[in-house]
């Protein structure tokens, strides 16, 4: 796996005073762990994230019962356990525990690569607003793809970057490190975003996709590094094909004319 990096940015670059960038190495940084009945993963996985790696590590747990609530509490963690379902409620939900100034949203199944973790931090902290870590970059590649989600994962990543003025390789992947501000100034809480795409495909969505897309628009700074996705430790695959696709497709395609 190479450790190069690309960079997207579609505005004039910002020159920053020493006070500025001061700030940005100084940011707080906050771990979000998303979970449903990742016992398995969370065993291997979790033991591997240095405490000391990030400010705040968040456990957000769709309603496990399996253990990984109890497993999680005995070890330590904060636990958050969501009220509605889906992705994205898991993230709004948990936003005002938030304490840092980055988000970085990890998936303890096997699938997110503990050891990027400070990599992907440095990256934030030399200024970027997003900064991804992409399973396509330079010599990076997903063992936990197969053919159809391997396409999605093209088609959707190129339908953002074609619509959207996007420079991604990888713009549908969860783990990724963010601006909480971005959150806000983005509108990813809002349920217009969202609501319609469910309702017509019947399924719950995650943010990433509208973060990628709205991220893309605002021309924001965003950066990319490499990182492989390894296959997934025990649990069950949340992916819905059908659904999620759908409902993705339709808001890259409502975004044409529905956000500023």
């Amino acid at each position: 796996m190479s450790d190069r990096s690309t960079e997207m940015v579609t505005e004039a670059p910002v020159t920053r005073t020493a006070r500025e960038i001061g700030k940005v190495t100084k940011l707080k940084t906050t771990l979000l762990v998303l979970t449903l009945n990742e016992i398995e993963g969370m065993k291997a996985i979790m033991p591997l994230v240095k405490r000391e790696w990030c400010d705040q590590i968040i456990i957000v747990d769709g309603g496990s019962t399996d253990g990984t609530i109890e497993w999680a509490r005995e070890n330590g963690y904060f636990v958050y356990i969501q009220k509605q379902r889906g992705f994205r409620h898991a993230y709004t939900e948990v936003l005002p525990y938030v304490e840092g100034d980055v988000i970085i949203t990890f998936s303890p199944d096997g699938n997110s690569i503990a050891e990027l973790i400070p990599p992907l931090v440095a990256k934030v902290r030399e200024g970027y607003d997003m900064v991804i870590v992409s399973r396509y970059l330079n010599e990076a590649q997903s063992q936990d793809d197969d053919f159809i989600t391997g396409f999605g994962n093209w088609l959707f990543t190129r339908t953002i970057n074609l619509l959207h003025g996007g420079k991604y390789t990888d713009a549908m992947v969860i783990y990724r490190a963010y601006r909480k501000q971005i959150v806000h100034d983005l509108g990813l809480t809002q349920d217009e975003g969202y609501t319609m795409a469910e309702k017509l495909f019947h399924t719950k969505i995650s943010w990433e996709p509208l973060l990628s897309v709205r991220a893309a628009k605002r021309k924001l700074k965003v950066a990319e590094i490499p990182g492989d996705e390894p296959p997934r430790i025990g649990g069950e695959r949340k992916l819905r094909v059908i659904q999620w696709g759908g409902a993705y497709y339709f808001q890259f395609l409502r975004e044409i004319f529905c956000w500023r």
